[in-house]
């Protein structure tokens, strides 16, 4: 034991001197160096870059120099100080990790929400088929039949992108639906476009797959499995690795995918939540401002860390930022109780045990480990290394899952290690995702039935039960439900832009996988062609998909009066006809689902709020960017831009958006403006109502707003005052119809 301590002791010394030389010397960690647009300092960042190279070999790791300019370079602490005071340097930030945000859906949104999906891949390189969607994630499978390139005509004229070259893959795997693959430097991972994870493929395939018949996942979810826009193209940006996503790796493929000619960009990961840095510390806030300028539309992710107020991440107003909703399908996974009560449970599982109630079913509480630091409540919530081996071995073990430390698959790796028969979990988060388990048998329940299985247990001398394998059922009330873990507004850095801005389905989405993935793959079985998986990452690509599909039949429509068409078009009532919940029987709020769940008809919006990239410079300056840095960021502006004289943290809430966000309110008169453009016919008439919460009193100036043109726009504005007591937050809408067409703007009042 001495001798253990000494040499214990030995390594701290000898790590405790690797730090303080460390620190006299520098760490030459990797900096992000952002110089805003190419067309502004180019002069700045050559000879900048010229001279870190010259001084620090091998120092740089990248290179942006297409739409806006910078590196990422290997700096000491004092050294990065030193760049963010060069001329021409907007910032310079540490490169962050960010991470990913991990057939019926389609039919679910077309049938019983109204979105219509259905498109034909067109014979010419001019027709709609054209329309490329940049994927950045973890690469892709090209094989998979989603990428099947028939029925479609050569590659676009406007391509500019590659098909790199990397470790089993050739540009020969590229074809004239998988038009493009790049690969970057990614953390301890292999070089090639190659999806080694299966996300990218999965979201690939749900943003433009072509219509797959009879797909399944091992006969789940029989069915045809199709993208939103099966005739897009698809051109794939592989940023992440085994280990996330590289700040200045997704800042690459941005400037490259700006300059291959993209019309559309699609972002499944993120931050995580209360990760606010200012816009021009953000890679995906840079890269996607300067695509928004280019015309190009960037869809991502809300995030994964709901319900937590104030988790909602990639909140840039010109991204569209996409919540995650349940859709009618459930997978059911009976249990089948001593006594011959059956209790209805949910997850995928595709048990082979006894389908008699013959096993053992034991309580965690009852499988504690004797003499160990753990005590019941850790035992019944089955914390790893809580339960004793020999108790658990050969039982079903039942456990409930209220720690909110561990996850449900780290409790199921723990409980299969430990030899157990099968598993019942006990959540209610859990019963609302379809947790996959393999050939393990394994069943959530919600708490409610949770407890008479829980009361069995404990009162029954013996209490035996089986798992049954799982069974999807289609028309499953209600749906959709916003999903426990999308992320939720308001937005940590303004809350004077409501985010998100609105929900799609991303709970237990099927979608092509990696014929060579592992992970999906049961024991004695072929790999499967398609795997089912949940996430604000599934429903990020549903709205890809679908901006690319109002884009063809748009083709003038800008990123904005995409966003306004989806936003004012959604719905907030479920397939029973009442207001779409949360997991939790909530009624949702914006800050849960945005404008609400995509359906109606968003080819046919009737108005739409155009914001301009001037407004978003203008919201720059709001939230209090300096005048010269503006100046430097954007490619577009003005020659004679200034921010306005009265520029305030309050005057965010007047950014044309389509939906509206007042904050800091004090109950006293606060004004907002908006301007819509007619897109449909001439002569028509929209007349205004509004869903007012108590205490508020609202009014619209002017009610009615007379187009005598297509394309003619109309000004109105909003009053808010308070005329009562008002809770910390206060929703409502404002809607516009002419009889054939609802413009809805939710809105938000907070204190």
């Amino acid at each position: 034991m001495k001798s253990l301590y000494v040499l214990c002791s030995f390594i701290f010394l000898i790590y405790l001197f690797r730090e303080i030389k460390a620190d006299e010397e520098g760490n030459n960690d990797v900096y992000i160096v952002y110089m805003g647009a190419a067309a502004t300092s180019r002069d700045n960042h050559d000879i900048l870059l010229t001279s870190l190279v010259k001084s620090k070999k091998d120092a740089v790791v990248e290179k942006y120099q297409n739409s806006f300019l910078g590196f990422a370079a290997r700096l000491t602490d004092k050294e990065a100080k030193d760049m963010a005071e060069k001329p021409g340097v907007v910032s310079v930030f540490p490169d962050p990790v960010l991470q990913l945000h991990t057939t019926r859906s389609w039919d679910f949104l077309k049938y019983q929400m109204g979105v219509e999906t259905d498109f034909k891949p067109a014979k010419s390189s001019n027709a709609p088929s054209d329309l490329i969607i940049g994927v950045l994630d973890t690469g892709i499978w090209p094989e998979v039949e989603s990428f099947n390139d028939e029925g479609f005509g050569p590659i676009p004229s406007k391509w500019k992108g590659t098909c790199m070259n990397g470790r089993d893959f050739t540009s020969s795997n590229c074809n004239r639906k998988v038009i493009g693959a790049r690969y970057y430097r990614t953390i301890g991972d292999y070089n090639t476009p190659r999806d080694m994870n299966g996300h990218g493929t999965h979201v690939a395939s749900t943003a433009a797959g072509n219509t797959v018949s009879n797909a399944s996942y091992y006969g789940l979810a029989m069915g045809s499995a199709k993208g939103g826009f099966p005739g897009a193209r698809v051109a794939a940006y592989r940023v992440c690795g085994a280990r996330g996503c590289l700040g200045s790796v997704i800042l690459k493929a941005f400037d490259d995918a700006i300059e291959d000619g993209v019309d559309v960009l699609s972002l499944s990961l993120g931050s995580s939540a209360g990760f606010g840095p200012n816009f021009h510390r953000d890679p995906i806030a840079i890269g996607s401002f300067h695509a928004v300028e280019k015309g190009i539309m960037v869809v991502c992710s809300a995030g994964n860390d709901g319900p937590n107020r104030e988790s909602v991440v990639n909140i840039a107003p010109w991204i569209l930022t996409v919540a995650a909703t349940s859709i009618d399908r459930d997978f059911q996974a009976d249990i089948i109780l001593g006594d011959k009560t059956v209790v209805k449970g949910g997850g995928i599982n595709f048990a082979q045990i006894d389908k008699s109630p013959v096993h053992r079913l034991l309580y965690g509480r009852s499988a504690k480990r004797n003499f160990s630091m753990y005590d019941e409540v850790d035992a019944r919530n089955c914390i790893p290394r809580a339960l004793d081996v020999n108790k658990v071995k050969g039982n079903i073990v039942l456990c409930e899952h209220r720690d909110g430390i561990y996850t449900v698959k780290q409790k199921l790796r723990r409980i299969k290690r430990l030899g157990a028969l099968g598993m019942i979990l006990v959540s209610n988060n859990a019963r609302g995702v379809a947790t996959s388990s393999g050939s393990f048998p394994m069943a959530t329940v919600d708490r409610n039935a949770g407890s008479k299985i829980i009361s069995y247990a404990k009162t029954k001398r013996k209490p035996m039960a089986t798992i049954l394998p799982s069974v999807s059922m289609t028309g499953y009330k209600p749906a959709p439900v916003v999903a426990y873990f999308s992320a939720r507004g308001p937005s940590f850095a303004t809350k004077a832009i409501l985010k998100p801005d609105v929900a799609a389905p991303g709970v237990a989405i099927l979608a092509s996988w990696p014929v060579k993935d592992s992970v999906a793959t049961l024991n004695g079985k072929n790999p499967p062609q398609f795997y089912i998986i949940s996430g604000t990452s599934m429903a990020c690509p549903h709205i890809s998909g679908l901006t690319a599909m109002i884009k063809s039949q748009n083709p003038n429509w800008s990123p904005s009066a995409i966003r306004s068409a989806i936003m004012t078009t959604a719905t907030q009532t479920n397939n029973i006809k009442k207001p779409i919940t949360t997991n939790f029987g909530s009624i949702a709020t914006p800050y849960d689902f945005g404008a609400g769940e995509v359906a109606s008809s968003p080819l046919q919006p009737g108005l739409i709020y155009e914001t301009e990239i001037i407004d978003y410079l203008h919201f720059l300056c709001n939230i209090g960017y300096s005048i010269s840095r503006i100046k430097r960021i954007s490619s577009t502006l003005p020659p004679k831009f200034s921010c306005p004289s009265d520029s305030n943290y309050n005057s965010v809430s007047n950014m044309n958006y389509p939906s509206i966000a007042i904050a800091n309110f004090n109950g006293k008169v606060r004004r907002v403006t908006r301007t819509v453009t007619n897109v449909d016919g001439d002569d028509t008439s929209y007349t205004v109502t509004v869903e007012a919460p108590k205490g508020l009193k609202i009014k619209v100036s002017p009610s009615t707003l007379e187009f005598t043109e297509r394309n003619k726009k109309q000004t109105y504005e909003v009053i808010f005052k308070s005329n009562g007591k008002l809770g910390e937050d206060s929703f409502g809408a404002i809607t516009w119809s002419n009889g054939k067409y609802r413009v809805r703007s939710p809105f938000v009042v907070s204190k």
